[in-house]
């Protein structure tokens, strides 16, 4: 088996606050799923359609506490471990640690299980919980019962803004998060450096930009309209192969909550945090 997948993510509330917004089942609906139940220390589940074969519940409550929140959950039929834990970076500051089994990347970009979407579930999720805990609006989510992927937002900034940080390879770096390589261009590449990427197959300046990924993903079209002083962004994935890429997909939506920070918070930082060494499996 290979070792778990670890996120870490700071978020502005004290560790109180987040420990609500996971054992709530009113919070959960907000930011992690369509439905959830929530009757400690017995039962902690949440299932729909923004949730990996979502038709029901799948998951067993393991251990809650003050600080740590694990689960077994079935899927693709694996019983698969999720621990959440919390730790006080400062009285209103909190790092979050998701540590997921059963993840391969080799799996997740060949789409041959379920499970290669847990990455990007979980980074999406985690953005979401962020801005939820932060008092911003949410990104929208992925919904596994669609063969349409179409997100609609508004971010807040000029258009001209917007787009730049699209199309700019520095600026994409810093909010994406990995280095980047961009030729502005119709044949031009958007991809990132040693990782591979999309070529831009349509670009007008400042109005929209589509991306064709290739291996079955597709083309992505990022559209820009000025929206009451800000940027109303609309994205949609199409001309992909059999079922639709969702862990492409929420991964794009969790870069777009990355990318709305990036404009609408003051001294922005990433919500990302590098995994210390102690940390990972020896």
């Amino acid at each position: 088996m290979t070792e778990p997948m670890i996120l870490r993510a700071r978020v502005g509330a004290p560790v109180a606050a987040v420990h609500r917004a996971l054992t709530s089942a009113g919070a959960l609906r907000t930011w992690l799923a369509e439905h959830a139940e929530v009757d400690l220390p017995h039962r902690w589940v949440f299932w729909g359609r923004y949730t990996p074969e979502g038709d029901a519940p799948h998951q067993r409550l393991l251990h809650v506490d003050e600080h740590t929140l694990r689960f077994g959950w079935l899927l693709g039929g694996e019983e698969t471990t999720t621990e959440v834990r919390l730790a006080a970076e400062h009285d209103h500051a909190t790092v979050i640690t998701v540590s997921q089994t059963h993840f391969d990347l080799e799996e997740a970009l060949a789409g041959t299980t379920i499970r290669g979407v847990l990455q990007t579930f979980w980074c999406l999720s985690v953005a979401n919980l962020v801005d939820y805990l932060e008092g911003r609006e949410l990104t929208p989510r992925g919904d596994f019962t669609s063969q349409t992927l179409r997100a609609d937002l508004t971010v807040g900034a000029g258009r001209a803004a917007v787009y730049g940080s699209l199309i700019d390879a520095g600026q994409v770096t810093r909010w994406f998060g990995v280095p980047m390589e961009i030729e502005p261009r119709v044949g031009g590449g958007w991809s990132m450096v040693d990782h591979g990427g999309a070529k831009i197959v349509d670009l007008v300046p400042g109005t929209r930009v589509s991306l064709d990924w290739g291996r079955g993903f597709g083309v992505q079209t990022w559209e820009l309209a000025g929206s009451g002083g800000g940027t109303r962004l609309t994205l949609v994935s199409s001309g992909f192969t059999g079922r639709p890429p969702y862990g492409a997909w929420m991964g794009t939506l969790a870069g777009l909550a990355e990318l709305r920070r990036f404009h609408e918070v003051s001294n922005w930082e990433p919500i990302w945090l590098s995994t210390p060494a102690t940390e990972r499996q020896p």
